[in-house]
């Protein structure tokens, strides 16, 4: 039982982050007058957050090197990125988090697991609950706005990415409860995904880009042809055979590089757009987890 307290903390760790992020992001593009989308956005991201500092606070010597050393959990850019955000927005971001998740340390030594696995249960059921209500309501907030009834600046596109990632954080959690001798082999979802993924990254920095920026969009772009060109691959060979896998790290370290740039640019105002600074510190920490269990299955 220690994969699943270990694998059930990493998830959240990483996952739990991401959704409040997305609440942050629902919350941020409502208008005004829409007060009631506003207030449940709003109640989702506290709900995530207070996930998350539940996960921090048993963390600490729980966690295997290789997620500690990631820079999934938080960047360089995650905290200036933060208290950049929260001005900009005015929607409430604890940072303090951000502070625990860099503090972290990894598994330093055996230790009885079996004690923690009713806390760690309990954090697991109740993100189930909250994923069932956030995955309603993006799934209503899609609908409504397809209808026409709704305004959101998020992309329909975007909204259905950040919906496919609560899903995956669903479908994760219920493996791990389920499965008495968890590994990340066996949890670790398609390339597919991921790479899905990482070509709507490369779609919606493309649009949020100002149109003066000419060059980067140009680059954004053809990321998103080469994740197309991946994902077409890999409908018609085996991924291990043709080498997939490989091409998918060397693509995304690649576009770790560019990530990082545009994090950096973002946030120290040399770059036009309409991102958000979190939003770019968003999509290079799933770049990193990314990267992780690639290396993983490349090891």
């Amino acid at each position: 039982m220690e994969n699943y307290v270990i694998l059930s903390i990493e998830t959240h760790l990483f996952f739990a982050r991401i959704m409040r992020e997305h609440a942050l992001f629902l919350e941020a593009g409502f208008p005004c007058k829409d007060e009631e989308w506003i207030k449940k956005a709003d109640w989702f991201r506290e709900q995530f957050e207070n996930l998350l500092r539940d996960t921090l606070s048993i963390s600490n010597g729980r966690i295997n090197r290789c997620v500690a050393e990631s820079n999934e959990l938080v960047t360089k850019f995650t905290i200036p990125a933060e208290k950049r955000t929260e001005c900009l927005s005015g929607i409430p971001i604890d940072s303090e988090l951000s502070v625990m998740a860099q503090n972290l340390r990894p598994i330093c030594a055996r230790e009885d697991f079996r004690r923690m696995i009713p806390t760690v249960h309990r954090l697991n059921q109740r993100a189930l609950q909250l994923l069932n209500g956030l995955i309603d309501f993006k799934e209503s907030i899609l609908r409504e706005v397809g209808e026409g009834r709704l305004f959101n600046t998020n992309y329909p596109l975007l909204i259905q990415h950040i919906l496919r990632e609560a899903r995956l954080y669903r479908a994760t959690i219920e493996e791990l409860m389920q499965n008495k001798q968890p590994s990340y082999k066996n949890l670790r979802k398609t390339e597919e995904f991921w790479n899905q993924i990482m070509m709507e990254h490369a779609l919606f920095i493309r649009g949020l880009l100002d149109p003066c920026e000419e060059q980067l969009i140009d680059t954004a772009d053809g990321f998103a042809k080469e994740y197309c060109e991946l994902l077409e691959q890999a409908k018609s060979q085996d991924c291990k055979a043709a080498g997939l896998t490989e091409k998918s790290l060397a693509e995304t370290l690649k576009y770790r590089e560019f990530k990082e740039a545009g994090a950096d640019g973002i946030l120290n105002c040399k770059i036009a757009s309409i991102i958000l600074p979190l939003l770019a510190d968003h999509v290079l920490r799933e770049a990193n987890h990314y990267i992780r269990l690639l290396e993983c299955d490349c090891s």
